[in-house]
């Protein structure tokens, strides 16, 4: 398949490879210590930077904001309170990557455990592993004290029990009467969509990627995945390299979105990479983005020719301390401009994402 530039980005700028709110942000003065992350981690950011702030290791600083969303039940795609997978069992991934010894720790299908960002790091600290996955995650965490803990809230198990009932007209399970939805169903489909439930391809993370002052890095990602997975599916969130990747000469990135696209170009390596190269951390995300896009062939996951029909967004920090976020097409769900979180010592708040793509999918 081949992608002209006008077809990836529709405009003057394409021979940049930038996509028209890229090139509208101009790049602020660098400062240090600073957190990205994805739009739900707007606390998380504020706490990982309070903690650099007062001397803490970035790693330490990450997990801590991380472990904020990881705790709410509310935010229904990570941590206590996930959309569990097809079989109604809620199962979580999470790595995390320390720059300054340049190890790492990933937990994957991991299950009883609210924090897994908490379980990572002690997989990179007391193991001679990576990664650990499924039974043998939770015997760790076990024997690290974990006790098991029911993560199925109320409301996720009704969206869970709508989902099943609405799969099939021709299966036993009689379809709910519009009408009378269930209020945090009716909720749930309001911030998401119907169609969620008819072709099961959204998901929800964090990543949080921190720099401190002295320009140490670290980046952490959590989730519990695609809204109603196949049991022990595990997409990018866990893997060094695609979900998280930290490089501690250059920079740290990470990402949200459709986690097989992102295995399949390793893009949170790819996105330090291209830092490497020089190149500004927003403007590594859409190069990365654009990757993809070149990349996607299979026409389901399409919705034009080099059109990806997903969501997947990178988020980075370099040494220095500049940062940046994009996301494949420029609106989310509710039609509004795709934004991610950062904190510096201006505060914590959101931004827009530059964009490959103008409009949503």
């Amino acid at each position: 398949m081949t992608l002209s530039r006008r077809t990836l980005l529709g405009t003057a700028a394409a021979a940049a490879g930038l996509s028209k709110a890229a090139l509208a942000q101009k790049p602020l003065p660098a400062s240090r210590p600073v957190a990205v992350s994805s739009s739900n981690g707007l606390r998380a950011v504020a706490e990982a930077v309070k903690r650099m702030q007062a001397g803490q290791d970035p790693l330490d600083s990450a997990i801590a904001g991380v472990n904020i969303v990881e705790d709410d039940p509310n935010d229904m795609t990570v941590g206590y309170g996930g959309v569990p997978n097809e079989e109604c069992v809620v199962q979580l991934d999470a790595c995390v990557m320390h720059g300054p010894t340049a190890r790492a720790g990933a937990v994957a299908s991991l299950e009883g455990v609210k924090n897994p960002s908490r379980v990572a790091k002690l997989v990179m600290e007391s193991t001679d592993h990576v990664l650990l996955v499924g039974p043998g995650a939770r015997h760790f965490a076990t024997m690290n004290g974990f006790p098991v803990e029911n993560l199925l809230t109320e409301k996720a198990r009704k969206v869970w029990l709508f989902w099943k009932q609405n799969l099939s007209d021709k299966d036993k399970w009689l379809e709910p009467d519009p009408e009378h939805y269930d209020p945090d169903v009716k909720a749930f489909i309001d911030e998401f969509g119907w169609d969620e439930f008819r072709k099961p391809q959204r998901g929800g993370t964090i990543h949080l990627s921190a720099v401190d002052a002295r320009g140490d890095l670290a980046g952490c990602t959590s989730t519990s995945g695609l809204f109603f997975k196949m049991p022990g599916r595990v997409g990018d969130s866990p893997i060094i390299g695609a979900g998280c990747f930290t490089d501690n000469e250059v920079g740290s990135a990470g990402s949200t979105g459709r986690g097989e696209a992102n295995i399949l170009v390793s893009g949170g390596h790819l996105t330090v990479e291209f830092m490497r190269q020089g190149k500004h951390p927003r403007d590594a995300c859409l190069m990365t983005l654009e990757r993809i896009a070149r990349t996607t062939r299979e026409k389901r996951l399409l919705s034009a020719p080099g059109k990806p029909n997903f969501s997947i967004a990178f988020y980075a920090v370099n040494k220095q301390g500049q940062y940046g976020g994009a996301s494949m097409y420029a609106l989310g769900d509710t039609g509004k401009r795709r934004q991610f979180a950062v904190a510096d010592a201006s505060g914590a708040r959101k931004e827009e994402t530059a964009f490959l793509f103008e409009g949503r999918i």
